[in-house]
């Protein structure tokens, strides 16, 4: 770094790490924005539970494949998304109507990890 006005350092953002984490971060307000409905209920009984753990885990997929795509360590990828799910669940836990749940934080970094293993064999990751 260089300095700048009597010795203070600025620090440039590159145009190569936007494009690599703004979608992480847009990602991750997507998932608090669902978190902050207090109710998402289908009223489909037991198929209500199912659709929203398929929902949990595909939504932390693709938080997994771009987590790998900006961090380029898989494993550092699937300890990031599995913090964000406890950070979730506990946000949700203040939520009206909602509560977290440790099950969920575990189906969540599943699906972080499925994200990951997608996106490593993917096209895109090469």
């Amino acid at each position: 770094m260089l300095p700048c006005d009597g010795g203070a350092y600025h620090r440039t953002v590159s145009a190569a790490a936007i494009r690599a984490w703004a979608p992480v971060v847009l990602w991750a307000a997507v998932i608090f924005a669902f978190s902050s409905i207090p109710s998402l209920g289908t009223g489909l009984g037991t198929w209500d539970l199912v659709l929203r753990k398929l929902a949990h885990t595909a939504e932390y997929a693709v938080l997994g494949a771009l987590l790998v795509r900006a961090l380029g360590r898989p494993q550092l990828a699937i300890l990031a998304g599995g913090l964000y799910a406890a950070s979730d669940e506990i946000h949700q836990s203040f939520v009206r109507g909602r509560h977290g749940a440790w099950t969920d934080v575990v189906i969540d970094t599943i699906g972080v990890t499925i994200g990951v293993i997608v996106w490593r064999r993917s096209r895109w990751s090469r």
